[in-house]
C-alpha cells in the first residue's frame, strides 16, 4: 500500500506496556498466544480470557525478563505508524460518505495497547484480536496480533489495513443504529438466533470494510499491485471454518461467530466491487 508519508489520525491513544484496572497501572506481557488466539476466535472471548488469566502471570514475567529488539521496537513503531495513517484514512472516507448522506460521522479513538486492557466492554485480552467496544465508540488492537494475522496466512499490509477497516465498520453500524437493533434482537432470540445475527453483524463490518477501500481508493490511490487479493486471503483466514480446520475440529455452523471464508471474502468483494453501503444488508 502507498501509506507512506500520508496523513496521521489524531484519534490514537497508546497504551502499550501499561494495564490500568481502576485507575492503577502495571506492566503486562505483550505477546499473544496461539493457543489463546485459537481459542477466542472458536469460543469466543471469554475462553481465551479465561486461559488468559491461567496462563497470563507467567506470561508476562517471562516477557518482562526479556527487553525487546531493537528490531522488534522499529516493527511494532511502524506498525503503529502504518495504524495511524489507516485510522485517518477511514475518518477522511466516511466522513466524506456521511457527508453524501447527510449526516455527521463521529471517528473513533483506537487504542493500541499489549497483554489486557480495560475497556466499557470490561477487560479483555489480546488473545481475543482486534475488537471494537460500542460502550465507549473505541477500537482496541494489540499490534501483536500482526504475528498471529501472518501465521493464519494473512501477509501484507493490506491485510492489517482490512481488519482495521472491518472494526471501523463495526463503529458505523454503531454510529448509525445497527448495533443496537441487533443487540435488542439477540437478548429476545434464541442462542441460535443471536449467533446467526452475530455472524450477519461481522459479515456486514466486512462489506463496509468492502466500501471504505473502494472510496479511499477512488479518492487517493492507495492500493498497489497484490493488495486485493492480500485483502482477501485476510477475510478467508478469519473466517470460522478455516479457523475451526485449523485447530483440528470440524467446522460446525452452529458455532460460528463471524461467518465462513467463502461468506467473508463475499461480502468483502461486495463492498469493493459496490462502493454501496445499501449492498451490505446482510439482514435482508
Amino acid at each position: 500500500m502507498r501509506w507512506r508519508g500520508r496523513r496521521k489520525s489524531d484519534n490514537v491513544v497508546d497504551r502499550r506496556g501499561t494495564f490500568s484496572r481502576g485507575g492503577s497501572g502495571r506492566k503486562v506481557g505483550g505477546g499473544a498466544v496461539a493457543l489463546m488466539v485459537i481459542a477466542a476466535l472458536v469460543f469466543g472471548p471469554e475462553v481465551s480470557n479465561m486461559l488468559s488469566l491461567m496462563l497470563g502471570d507467567g506470561q508476562s514475567r517471562q516477557a518482562q525478563q526479556q527487553a525487546p529488539t531493537q528490531q522488534n521496537q522499529r516493527q511494532n513503531d511502524e506498525a503503529a505508524e502504518f495504524t495511524s495513517v489507516i485510522l485517518a484514512e477511514t475518518e477522511d472516507t466516511w466522513n466524506k460518505v456521511f457527508q453524501q448522506m447527510g449526516q455527521r460521522y463521529q471517528p473513533p479513538k483506537l487504542v493500541l495497547y499489549e497483554g489486557r486492557v480495560q475497556s466499557a466492554c470490561g477487560v479483555s485480552s489480546a488473545a481475543s484480536g482486534p475488537f471494537y467496544c460500542p460502550g465507549d465508540y473505541q477500537v482496541y488492537i494489540d499490534l501483536s496480533f500482526l504475528g498471529e494475522l501472518r501465521r493464519m496466512g494473512a501477509q501484507g499490509d493490506f491485510a492489517f489495513a482490512y481488519v482495521i477497516a472491518h472494526e471501523v465498520g463495526h463503529h458505523v453500524q454503531n454510529l448509525v443504529g445497527i448495533a443496537k437493533q441487533v443487540r435488542q434482537q439477540q437478548v429476545r432470540g434464541s442462542k441460535t438466533q443471536a449467533n446467526d445475527l452475530s455472524v450477519r453483524m461481522e459479515l456486514q463490518a466486512d462489506c463496509l470494510a468492502g466500501v471504505w477501500i473502494n472510496h479511499t481508493e477512488n479518492r487517493s490511490s492507495i492500493l498497489e499491485p497484490g493488495d486485493i487479493e492480500e485483502g482477501l486471503r485476510a477475510a478467508a483466514a478469519v473466517g470460522d471454518d478455516t479457523i475451526m480446520q485449523r485447530a483440528g475440529r470440524a467446522p460446525r455452523r452452529e458455532m460460528f461467530t463471524h461467518g465462513s471464508a467463502e461468506e467473508r471474502m463475499n461480502w468483502f468483494r461486495r463492498g469493493m466491487e459496490t462502493g454501496n453501503i445499501e449492498a451490505c444488508n446482510t439482514f435482508g
